[in-house]
């Protein structure tokens, strides 16, 4: 495919129809999102295998992939945004020192994870609700999650460069190779050579590393697309600012989605290692659902971003209903689906434990009802973080999973037991959606009175 001249790129971002432009840089995306859904799910589907308490230390190590990549979308996401917008406001040096500083910043803060966490192995998968069962399989997971981390957290930031650029095919690229390859090793690994867990484990650091490498030859070779020079690096605030200020809604959804991972193991550690899993295997098929829609609006995110740099708020309002026409068609298609193969799906993981079913089974039809809804949710956030509305941004992006979810897991399992656990997360995608609906609304009227001055 021959590299577009920026020039070229501008008049494409900012002249070809929405309907157009952004499924030509989603479908490369959701690939991307698919592909890496699946190898999670994959790593959940085989340890399931071995037996119970070996599928809950997956879920236990959710909770420690959510921190790395809480680092790695925080500084890619909020450097990738300030991108597309300094490449529409035509400002590109700005916008290369924001590329090089995201990219050795998260190496560091990678490294920092990886040295901390290894020497504090024992107390960790403990703190992320580990049970006496659990914990050994945790560790010997979570051990080689942890060397990978330096490395996992650039090329999150990479795959978000790429995408802010308009160059989701070469994501693509990296993290579909990584993807098939652990699907591949997964079994063999764990099984073909008694490996285990660790099988797993290995399997994934050695796929991700397999992508880092993929991608950082791509960023260095490919024509239009910045590179982390270190001449371009910098600890001047200005910079941090601007990553920080577009990264904190990720880095709120991300970080909480951390913390509440950790503290739905702990609420259904006290139901016993059945619930564990149960609850881990429910969310692996929700992300997996939910990372189609979110692989559609990073094709959206930069469009937004670009469009909005470049003064065309027009295009930015058409953009973000065409999107949120297409999630609602989708997550209310997929919510049925599910809804109704809730038990079947299930089976496939643990069918040999009668517990993980019908705890899982039942979670997860809950969470199917509320799908709809969070097209609305997500796409709110999208769109307010892509143009730079940080507070608000972040206020929706913190709403899911900090706001309502942490609140609503700490009491509804005291109040009504099993049933609660399993309530928490329909609840708080309800309150999300109100409160998302509310902000976004002001602010679709403010892009409208902008428009409406530009021309």
């Amino acid at each position: 495919m021959k590299a577009l001249s920026y020039e070229e790129k501008y008049k494409m971002m900012t002249e070809t129809p929405v309907s157009k432009l952004i499924p030509r840089l989603a479908v490369p995306t959701i690939i991307s999102m698919l592909v890496t859904s699946i190898y999670n799910m994959a790593d959940t589907f085989f340890v399931s295998q071995l037996n119970t308490s070996a599928s809950g230390a997956v879920g236990v190590n959710f909770s420690l992939m959510a921190m790395i990549q809480a680092i790695g979308f925080t500084l890619g996401m909020g450097s990738g945004n300030y991108m597309s917008r300094m490449l529409g406001a035509k400002q590109q040096e700005k916008a290369q020192r924001a590329c090089s500083v995201a990219v050795y910043t998260a190496f560091v803060f990678g490294l920092i994870l990886a040295v901390f966490g290894i020497s504090n192995i024992d107390r960790m998968v403990r703190i992320l609700g580990a049970t006496d069962t659990i914990a050994p399989y945790a560790k010997d997971y979570g051990k080689y999650i942890l060397i990978a981390a330096p490395y996992m957290t650039v090329s999150f930031v990479f795959n978000n460069h790429l995408r802010s650029q308009g160059n989701a095919a070469l994501s693509m690229i990296g993290i579909t190779t990584g993807g098939v390859l652990n699907v591949i090793l997964d079994p063999i690994l764990i099984f073909g050579f008694d490996m285990g867990i660790s099988g797993a484990a290995i399997a994934t650091i050695f796929s991700q590393f397999v992508s880092f490498t993929i991608l950082l030859i791509l960023v260095v070779r490919s024509k239009n697309v910045l590179k982390p020079l270190p001449k371009y690096f910098t600890f001047q605030g200005w910079v941090y600012k601007e990553i920080l200020s577009a990264g904190l809604p990720t880095l709120g959804r991300q970080g909480l989605a951390s913390v509440a991972s950790v503290l739905l193991n702990v609420a259904a550690s006290d139901f016993g290692d059945a619930a564990v899993a149960a609850m881990s295997i429910v969310t692996r098929i929700m992300m997996f659902i939910n990372s189609a829609l979110i692989g559609f609006g990073q094709g959206f995110q930069p469009v937004c971003g670009f469009n909005f740099g470049a003064k065309r708020y027009d295009r930015v309002l058409e953009a973000y209903f065409f999107c949120r026409r297409v999630a609602l068609v989708f997550l209310s298609v997929m919510g049925v689906i599910m809804f109704a193969v809730s038990t079947p799906i299930m089976q496939l993981f643990r069918k040999e434990d009668a517990e993980v079913i019908r705890i899982g089974a039942l979670a997860l039809k809950m969470q199917c009802c509320m799908l709809p809804f969070q097209a609305y949710s997500i796409m709110g956030n999208m769109l307010a973080q892509s143009i730079g509305y940080s507070f608000r941004a972040t206020l929706t992006a913190i709403s899911k999973q900090g706001l309502f979810f942490i609140p609503a897991i700490l009491i509804l399992p005291r109040l009504f037991d099993e049933i609660g656990l399993q309530l928490a997360q329909p609840v708080a995608d309800a309150l999300t959606f109100v409160l998302t609906n509310v902000i976004i609304m002001f602010v679709i009227k403010e892009l409208r009175g902008m428009a409406d001055a530009e021309n």
